[in-house]
């Protein structure tokens, strides 16, 4: 009677269990797996997708294509696409004139992600964005872990100092969250005007793209759009 009794009782505690990490995985906000998903463009603003003062274009200024990014400098697949794809696209398609390349913030995966936003922010004053923006991510990569206490005014404080950038200044900038309402605006418009809920998201002109996905990917893509750019020009 007693094993009879244990038996279902073993069953109970293991649903619970089970529910349990369902429901703790569902409360948290995970980023679009690597193979990704595209989403019709009917759903995009596209003069929420319009260049402002405030984005740091990587590229030429009147390239015929442009990739948006939304980002959180936490985000796995956000590093995987800067490490594994970015590069490529800079390379392919950035640096001969045809693509210009835009970052912006998408601070949602915990206490760390709008503080390094802030602090890329930061490092735009002195004309340093797109160099901060790379050191951010190769210092969150190495380990691969969203997180996990390193993304830290010390660790700000030192790419700012290795990229030759006026401390003093940075760290004033740093301390008083002077972008804090730029990050919170550049998420609430990607919410409410573009659809964003995870990252990597990224818009192709008016063409959202989810997840880290291949270059050969984007390359079909960005193709595409350099071809569908053409002949409007024509």
């Amino acid at each position: 009677m007693k094993k009879d009794y244990l038996l279902p009782v073993s069953i109970l505690v293991a649903a619970v269990l089970i529910a349990g990490a369902v429901i703790y995985s569902a409360g948290t906000t995970p980023a679009p797996s690597p193979a990704g998903q595209q989403q019709p463009s009917a759903a995009v603003d596209a003069n929420a997708l319009k260049l402002t003062s405030d984005d740091v274009v990587l590229g030429d200024l009147n390239a015929p294509v442009t990739l948006i990014e939304y980002g959180d400098y936490q985000c796995t697949f956000c590093g995987r696409f800067f490490s594994e794809t970015e590069s490529q696209i800079v390379n392919n398609y950035v640096k001969t004139g045809k693509v210009r390349l835009v970052f912006r913030n998408f601070p949602f995966l915990g206490p760390e992600s709008a503080p390094s936003a802030n602090a890329a922010e930061c490092a735009k004053d002195q004309g340093k964005f797109w160099e901060y923006h790379d050191a951010l991510f190769t210092a969150e990569v190495k380990d691969g872990q969203e997180n996990n206490g390193n993304l830290t005014r010390g660790l700000f404080m030192s790419l700012a100092s290795n990229l030759g950038l006026d401390t003093t200044q940075f760290g004033s900038c740093l301390d008083s969250n002077k972008y804090a309402s730029l990050v919170a605006s550049q998420k609430s418009t990607a919410i409410s005007s573009l659809g964003v809920q995870a990252t990597p998201t990224f818009f192709l002109g008016t063409q959202k793209i989810e997840g880290a996905l291949p270059y050969d990917q984007f390359k079909t893509d960005i193709d595409q759009a350099l071809a569908a750019a053409t002949t409007t020009a024509q």
